[in-house]
């Protein structure tokens, strides 16, 4: 066999592959948005084309109530983990300090443990702590999950930053909280952005942690469903997942979109003040 055969050979089998594990990801998110349109109550048999299911949705003040207080601890936890990461990141690279390597090690540790470790262990600090269960707790909860991923996106980012613009800036007077607002923010914002969007995710989509460190009256959207699972899902639950799955396009389509708007203004800028030095290199008498 050929080189240019095996090759060829190689490139197949990796394009059917990749094939496969696209149709893996993908085909239970399209059978669930095109049973959002059935007309029937049984999610396994398609019976035909309808809209009643948003019809009723856009009714159904329980889900609504539901989602809403998702997305509010989500956001929550969310803003407290990019905080607290994009911070800690920058600390962890910047400062030498004792024990350094240790603390940085210990903030993978989320990560690796089950979930469910995870959860017990923050229900009892929160006994321990006389806190009550319900969304503060919740929220604290998601933190401890989701924390590390932005820590660890921010400091990826940083990694591969140039130091050399923030030792210039501190050369030139600025202050240390000057310069990581002006110069050391914008430069790592896209990393910030993306542990956001991670970090909300899973925030969003958690249901062992809240399960541990709800009350009676603090329910989330994954344990609303997990609660019809024995009855079967409603159709309205397909609905409410997909309209969330098109915000969630629109809202990352539309970040994209912003990025490349912005790079190509900056280029234009670039351009312009290329053009302008030439003009004025070009100029007699200029020097």
């Amino acid at each position: 066999m050929s080189r240019k055969v095996k090759k060829k050979f190689a490139n197949t089998i990796f394009n059917l592959y990749g094939i496969l594990v696209y149709a893996f990801l993908y085909i239970p998110v399209i059978v669930m948005v095109a049973f959002s349109f059935n007309d029937s109550v049984n999610n396994t048999v398609w019976k035909g084309f309808t809209t009643e299911w948003y019809g009723k949705l856009m009714r159904d003040g329980e889900i609504w109530e539901v989602l809403g207080t998702t997305v509010l601890i989500a956001v929550f936890s969310t803003v407290v983990a990019v905080v607290l990461g994009t911070v800690g990141a920058v600390g962890m690279s910047r400062v030498k300090f004792p024990g350094k390597k240790i603390i940085s090690t210990l903030l993978y540790v989320p990560i690796i443990i089950p979930e469910i470790v995870l959860a017990v262990a923050t229900l009892l600090v929160i006994k321990k702590a006389g806190m009550g269960l319900g969304m503060l707790a919740m929220t604290l909860g998601n933190v401890t999950l989701i924390l590390p991923y932005v820590f660890i996106t921010v400091k990826s980012r940083l990694a591969g930053m140039d130091t050399s613009i923030e030792e210039a800036s501190l050369d030139l007077g600025a202050n240390r909280l000057y310069t990581f607002l002006h110069v050391t923010l914008p430069n790592i914002m896209p990393g910030v952005v993306s542990g956001g969007f991670m970090a909300f995710t899973l925030a969003f989509g958690d249901l062992v942690i809240v399960s541990f460190l709800a009350n009676a009256t603090s329910v989330t959207l994954p344990m609303k469903v997990y609660s019809q699972l024995k009855r079967g899902i409603r159709p309205e639950i397909n609905a409410l997942s997909t309209v969330i799955l098109i915000c969630f396009l629109v809202i990352i389509g539309s970040y994209k979109l912003a990025g490349i708007i912005l790079e190509a203004s900056r280029k234009k800028k670039l351009e312009e003040e290329i053009e302008r030095e030439k003009e004025k290199d070009s100029k007699p008498g200029m020097a």
